[in-house]
This record gives structure tokens, sequence and C-alpha cells, in this order.
């Protein structure tokens, strides 16, 4: 093997992040769902002094 194991470490772990990403992409985590709430603006109740 004439490269240096640095870039053999890279190059697997490089790997390891894609097919974590493919795998989280494939089957994405559960997310809850939640009310959505928004405040109103209040020009309404506010005195025009």
């Amino acid at each position: 093997m004439s490269r240096s194991p640095f870039i053999l470490i890279l190059l697997l772990v490089l790997g390891a992040v894609a097919v974590g990403l493919l795998a989280l992409g494939a089957f994405p985590p559960n997310v809850p769902p939640e009310p959505v709430q928004r405040t109103i603006p209040n020009e309404r109740f506010q005195s025009s002094r």
C-alpha cells in the first residue's frame, strides 16, 4: 500500500457519514405533531395617540 493510512481513514469516515445520511434520508425520525401557534399583530387594540 503506497498511500498513507490517513487517506484510508478519511475515506472510511466519509463513507460512514454518507451511509448514515442515506439511512437518515430513507428512514427519517418520527416527529410528534404540534399545533401551529402564530402571533397576531395587536394593531387593532392600540391607542392612536
